[in-house]
């Protein structure tokens, strides 16, 4: 039986980047479980896990397009210093969490801390990365058909 599009699967894996550095496991917790195809997961790592039996293991390179997309440097924002709770202290480094218009949180990286203006940076801190994962397919726990509707 391989994985395909509507299984919910069940894999370990580890995350890495190019220079090898580790940014995310399942050791030592639970497998993952996700819905092969309904958008849960990078298209990538999607991609990656159909056809793959149970008890497979696989590496997979993904590209920064089918995985968090690439940099916008437009998704580097000043945002007004008084809109900062007074007691509030930012630094260079801390992440944070906004809410835009429709209150949807948006995690963002303090890049600098100027008198009027933050500087930070909204885009994922995974973007503009090539990713390596390499995957278990531990249990194929069952789904049906995905139905795309217009």
């Amino acid at each position: 039986m391989e994985a395909k599009t509507g299984d919910v699967v069940r894999v370990h894996y580890t995350g890495r980047l190019l220079d090898g550095t580790t940014f995310d496991s399942s050791e030592g917790r639970e497998p993952l479980e996700f819905t092969v195809g309904a958008g849960q997961m990078i298209s990538g790592f999607d991609a990656g896990v159909q056809g793959m039996k149970i008890g497979d293991k696989k590496t997979i390179q993904i590209a920064p397009e089918d995985a968090y997309g690439h940099r916008d440097e437009e998704a580097v924002i000043d945002f007004p210093a008084e809109n900062v709770p007074s007691d509030m202290k930012l630094e260079p480094g801390m992440q944070i969490t906004l809410r835009n218009q429709h209150g949807q949180p948006i995690p963002v990286i303090v890049l600098e801390v100027k008198d009027d203006v933050i500087i930070m940076d909204a885009n994922h801190m995974l973007a503009g990365q090539e990713l390596i994962f390499d995957v278990e397919l531990v249990e194929i726990v069952g789904g049906k058909p995905l139905i795309i509707t217009p």
